[in-house]
């Protein structure tokens, strides 16, 4: 007499259930890191962009004198808080050439984080 058995056997159904659980629960957690690494870069790049703002801002004042560099806007100054990013910035002129630092800080974690953009400009 032949036993003709076809299907899947108690061990290897729980054996299959284990596997799939164990893929899951590492996808869930996996979804939560890339939410808040998304959540991170947002921020980051809108800091970026301020102190990328700023510094063309600061551009425009140096250059839109004779001589260059004169302008009542091309100072130092701050601190200015938008979208949760504040900014300070120095400018420095020294000869011909000036220099303009900006920092941006921002909500971090588990604090804050500080970012400066340092650039020079021709006057």
């Amino acid at each position: 007499m032949r036993n003709d058995s076809s299907g899947f056997t108690l061990v290897e159904v729980m054996i299959a259930v284990v596997m799939l659980s164990v893929g899951v629960v590492a996808l869930a957690g996996s979804s939560g890191m890339v939410t808040r690494m998304i959540g991170r870069g947002k921020i980051e790049t809108r800091a970026a962009q301020a102190a990328l703002r700023r510094a063309e801002t600061l551009r425009l004042a140096a250059y839109s004198t004779t001589p260059r560099c004169t302008a009542g806007g091309f100072a130092s100054g701050g601190p200015e808080t938008a979208d949760n990013v504040t900014e300070n910035w120095v400018v420095a002129v020294a000869g011909n050439i000036a220099t303009v630092q900006v920092t941006v800080t921002h909500a971090a974690g588990r604090g804050t984080h500080t970012d400066v953009l340092t650039t020079r400009i021709e006057c």
